[in-house]
């Protein structure tokens, strides 16, 4: 492990590939009839990721329900699918940014 910082953002994208996932499960199952939608209550996982829990999916509330039962919304489930592809762009630069840190650290502060 290279440090907390490292392991906090390691695990900010193991849950962010889980909600993906998860979206691209719904996303999946727009047609399922009686099809519920899944998410992950963002916050409150990463928080009980970074004490070692992994992410559970829970229903969302709140959204319109065809007559079918299904109440995926692909619109919803695309802007999630683009709002992850974001953060895990952004984990994975801060990532790459610290091992780079740590790095110049045991070359003895070259190439910073």
């Amino acid at each position: 492990m290279l440090d907390p910082i490292a392991a906090r953002i390691e695990r900010y994208m193991d849950l962010l590939s889980a909600r993906q996932k998860l979206v691209a499960s719904n996303i999946a199952n727009a047609d399922t009839p009686g099809y519920k939608t899944k998410d992950i209550d963002f916050r409150a996982e990463f928080e009980s990721l970074v004490a070692g829990a992994g992410p559970r999916a829970v229903e969302v509330v709140g959204l319109t329900t065809r007559n079918d039962g299904n109440n995926v919304s692909l619109d919803r489930e695309s802007r999630l699918l683009a709002e992850n592809a974001l953060r895990f762009s952004v984990a994975s630069h801060l990532l790459r940014a610290e091992i780079r840190a740590v790095r110049s650290a045991i070359q003895g502060g070259k190439n910073l």
